[in-house]
């Protein structure tokens, strides 16, 4: 199915004036944890006057939406050029309406390919403080220079004033920088937080292939690949399949259309609730993994990318496991099935032993304690408090 993105047409002027901050978050993701730190900055702070590109979760915080990214979220490095056009009309349209109106400071929320981009170009327009100009600059839920491109902390050092990290061994890959870098504690972690999932050995399975429109066309189908192969062993299984927005909805109900005998045992659901119980789980390696891996439910990950994505990735990415569970842990706390390896037959297979085999409960209840211990700040540090510090600077 052939994606199509809402063409950027002229974002509206400020509702009350020059905006105090400009949020740029550009994931369903980021868009709940900018939706979060707002809520956070208001109760200290209820007249501020926020602006955003992000999505329905900001607009509900009462931050004026100019755009939503998240209707447009992509990943890979072929989706990206095939939409090239669209992608450099976006980022025009939101540098001039920063210039026209001038923000106090601005906080970009992940999506690094755009906003990296955005702020290399507001100190060469003289806009930002590194540039010489007023905008302060921050940075919440770094790019993962961990992983892949690692020289990009040398060009944050240059044009961010601050970075906040939610995983505490970020603060060491920007030693060698003079980017101030902070670890403001994981939202996941965090004492208000309400987990949308929690385990439940009599529970549904779980089926959770993403947020961005591509890749859930790519990864759902092996989901219900493998979860058909495991209702063949058991027949009375069902499936709840969690989803962001009404456009990830109708790739769902798409999809779900070519499996008629599948239709009766699989219940779509908003995520809009918490605590959702599953007794195992088929994933996909976002945000929504962690999820997961904190709420203790077994199962695995799994993943497949354009083919070229894919080979391009392969080259630039050196890490052992996709899945941030896993790579905090060191070990496949939640196996993966990466592109050829996601078989129907071995996806049903973590499906019958996260159900039957008691080991894989206690693994990931063991799992999930150590994550929350490794993911707490220790203090009273929150991305909040942080991003005020930085406004008053």
């Amino acid at each position: 199915m052939a994606e199509q993105l809402p063409a950027p047409a002229d974002f509206a002027a400020p509702i009350n004036g020059q905006p105090d901050l400009l949020i740029i978050a550009g994931e369903h993701s980021g868009d709940e944890h900018a939706a979060q730190l707002v809520a956070d900055m208001r109760e200290t702070h209820p007249d501020l006057k926020v602006a955003c590109l992000g999505g329905v979760e900001l607009k509900a915080e009462g931050a004026q939406l100019l755009y939503d990214l998240t209707a447009v979220s992509i990943v890979g490095f072929a989706e990206v050029v095939r939409h090239y056009g669209f992608f450099k009309a976006l980022f025009d349209r939101t540098l001039d309406w920063i210039e026209r109106y001038r923000p106090k400071h601005i906080c970009f929320i992940d999506y690094p390919g755009f906003n990296l981009r955005i702020a290399e170009q507001l100190m060469e327009r003289g806009l930002s403080k590194k540039g010489g100009g007023e905008i302060g600059i921050s940075f919440y839920i770094g790019p993962q220079v961990w992983a892949w491109k690692a020289k990009r902390r040398f060009k944050m050092a240059r044009t961010l004033d601050r970075l906040g990290v939610i995983f505490p061994f970020e603060v060491e890959c920007f030693a060698d920088t003079e980017l101030p870098t902070e670890f403001v504690g994981h939202p996941f972690v965090r004492e208000s937080y309400e987990m949308p999932l929690s385990y439940d050995a009599t529970a549904p399975v779980l089926l959770l292939p993403g947020s961005r429109t591509a890749a859930v066309e790519r990864i759902f189908p092996l989901l219900l690949d493998g979860f058909r192969l495991a209702q063949q062993s058991k027949p009375e299984l069902k499936a709840k399949v969690v989803y962001p927005s009404q456009r990830i909805r109708d790739v769902l109900d798409t999809v779900l259309e070519q499996y008629g005998d599948l239709k009766a045992s699989i219940e779509f659901v908003r995520n809009e609730e918490n605590g959702l119980p599953a007794s195992a789980v088929l994933m996909s390696s976002g945000t929504m993994s962690l999820a997961c891996a904190l709420s203790a439910i077994p199962g695995a990950i799994v993943y497949r990318l354009n083919p070229i994505s894919y080979w391009i990735g392969r080259m630039l990415v050196k890490i052992p496991y996709i899945g941030i569970a896993n790579l905090l842990l060191k070990r496949p706390l939640h196996p993966e099935f990466i592109q050829g390896a996601a078989k129907p037959k071995r996806l049903a297979e973590q499906i019958l032993t996260a159900l039957d085999d008691p080991k894989a409960s206690q693994d990931a209840a063991s799992g999930a304690a150590e994550l929350r211990e490794l993911l707490n700040p220790g203090s009273d540090a929150s991305a909040a408090e942080w991003l005020l510090r930085g406004m008053a600077e």
